[in-house]
């Protein structure tokens, strides 16, 4: 083991795709503060404390934008956002919940008072982190601390797993 990193590898799993995620908020925000300070100078008003106020929104907008930072270790998944960081105990898991909508967001609570939130995508996308977060909720059923959320994972563990045949189809040519 590590000596800076007590519960694993040195770079234990994380979401392998955030990077284009970055990537798109950094354009994204860069085309923003871009047109505001042309069109600000086109129209002749572009001065010192305006051209600071573009560079201050345009800064919010990427924060805003910025995808959060997953990663997972034995028994833990930490969640890293613009606000800070929280993680939480995958294998003394209380309960998670699924909130359907434009994307499916994951709520996991932990018995110490925990929780995290978490775009679903992130570990069908990542094989890896499901991986260890997946060991984790299989401890929690055999400790018997998760007492909310069996449907809920079952119905993502469906999911992830069908996304996961759908992959390997693909990669060998027989879809």
């Amino acid at each position: 083991m590590h000596p800076k990193h007590p519960w694993g590898p040195a770079h234990p799993p994380g979401d392998r795709h955030r990077r284009g995620g970055v990537r798109l908020a950094a354009g994204s925000a860069l085309l923003f503060g871009t047109l505001a300070v042309l069109v600000d100078w086109d129209a002749g008003t572009l001065t010192g404390p305006r051209a600071a106020l573009w560079l201050t929104l345009t800064a919010a907008l990427l924060a805003v934008l910025l995808p959060p930072r997953v990663t997972a270790g034995p028994g833990r998944l930490t969640v890293h956002g613009p606000l800070g960081r929280r993680t939480v105990r995958t294998d003394s898991l209380r309960s998670v919940r699924r909130h359907d909508g434009v994307t499916t967001r994951l709520v996991l609570r932990d018995t110490h008072g925990h929780h995290v939130e978490l775009d679903a995508r992130v570990l069908a996308t990542d094989p890896f982190l499901w991986h260890e977060v997946d060991t984790g909720i299989r401890r929690s059923l055999e400790r018997g601390t998760l007492r909310q959320g069996e449907r809920a994972l079952r119905r993502l563990t469906e999911e992830i797993d069908g996304e996961t045949v759908k992959a390997v189809l693909r990669a060998s040519g027989m879809s």
